[in-house]
């Protein structure tokens, strides 16, 4: 409620200050704890426990500024970045875009962040809550690097210790190139040579596009289990553009929240179909409700993540998409969210 009466403030500010300043509030919002989970909702994937389902995509807290306050908020996992070897400024202001009429953002942001070792130094000090859910650090390629895949390296080594799983990046269209990673001989040197850089056994998870054909994603799936991926993330933002309403429809960039809906949910049924259910799901994109979320996990998704609802929705989101899964679970005669994974698929 506090938030649908704050929320056409907000929107007065231009985007991603409205988003700096939601950090930054964050950081002095008095939640002092996890709050209850219902354990029908608990799962373990990649040999991690999750308190729940429902995780916060990589994007928001790209600095890891801000883990342990999105975990009091109701999330079961958190994914930080994406995080570069060097500090980067991303693409040029404006970059962040409200398509409020479509409950859609467009962003070209371009990796900006402060480097891995600036998030170093501060998750080096990091203190969990007791049941706190994984976090997870996403990380990407330098866009002026002269070898991509020695950056993904690069990030397995200096970020391994400090994170439950690291997520391979390779799906944003907004570093020129960068999803070139996803064809097959690429991919397959690129995880050969990823995993390689573990020292420390932490499981590694893949985010891909939804903009992929067929032929793409039987690719993809061969290559991520051959090669020990522990999940995949299906999907990031979009390059097309649906019918659109809002005046900021023609912008470049991803386009995510509510219009990507359809064709993340089509790509989740495909990589299942793909994978035959090898391989643990996480589905993204356009979740904006429990029914929403309860569609993933029985298409095979084993999580979700969140991150463009929030723009509209408000911090509670993750709350009451738990609470509203429990009550779908129950209804439905399941015993565990286990239960009900692919059970459409």
């Amino acid at each position: 409620m506090f938030y649908a009466l704050f929320r056409p403030f907000l929107f007065l500010s231009d985007a991603e200050r409205a988003h700096n300043l939601s950090l930054a509030m964050l950081k002095v919002a008095p939640i002092a704890s996890l709050g209850a989970s219902d354990p029908l909702l608990a799962q373990n994937v990649a040999s991690l426990d999750f308190r729940n389902p429902v995780g916060l995509a990589a994007g928001y807290d790209k600095n890891a500024e801000v883990p342990l306050e999105i975990l009091r908020l109701g999330f079961g996992f958190t994914e930080v970045g994406t995080l570069t070897p060097l500090p980067q400024a991303g693409n040029p202001q404006p970059r962040l875009f409200r398509l409020v009429e479509d409950r859609a953002v467009i962003n070209r942001m371009g990796f900006n962040n402060g480097g891995q070792a600036d998030a170093m130094a501060r998750l080096a000090h990091l203190v969990r809550d007791r049941g706190a859910g994984p976090i997870g650090i996403n990380i990407g390629a330098n866009k002026d690097s002269v070898d991509r895949i020695a950056d993904y390296v690069t990030g397995v080594r200096n970020m391994e210790r400090f994170a439950d799983y690291l997520t391979i990046n390779i799906s944003s269209p907004n570093t020129p190139g960068l999803r070139a990673l996803q064809d097959k001989a690429a991919l397959d040197d690129l995880l050969a040579r990823s995993m390689d850089a573990r020292t420390l056994g932490k499981p590694v998870f893949l985010k891909v596009a939804p903009d992929l054909q067929p032929a793409d994603i039987d690719d993809i799936v061969q290559v991520a289990i051959a090669r020990g991926i522990a999940a995949l993330i299906v999907s990031n933002t979009t390059i097309s553009r649906p019918d659109l309403r809002s005046s900021h429809r023609d912008e470049s960039g991803g386009l995510s929240g509510a219009p990507l809906g359809n064709l993340a949910q089509q790509r989740l049924v495909d990589f299942r179909k793909a994978s035959g259910g090898q391989i643990p799901l996480i589905g993204v994109g356009g979740i904006a409700s429990a029914a929403d979320a309860y569609a993933r996990i029985r298409a095979g998704a084993s999580l979700v993540q969140i991150y463009s609802a929030l723009v509209y929705e408000g911090p509670g989101l993750a709350k009451r998409i738990n609470a509203g899964l429990a009550r779908l679970l129950k209804a439905d005669g399941f015993r565990s969210l286990a239960d009900a994974v692919g059970v459409d698929a």
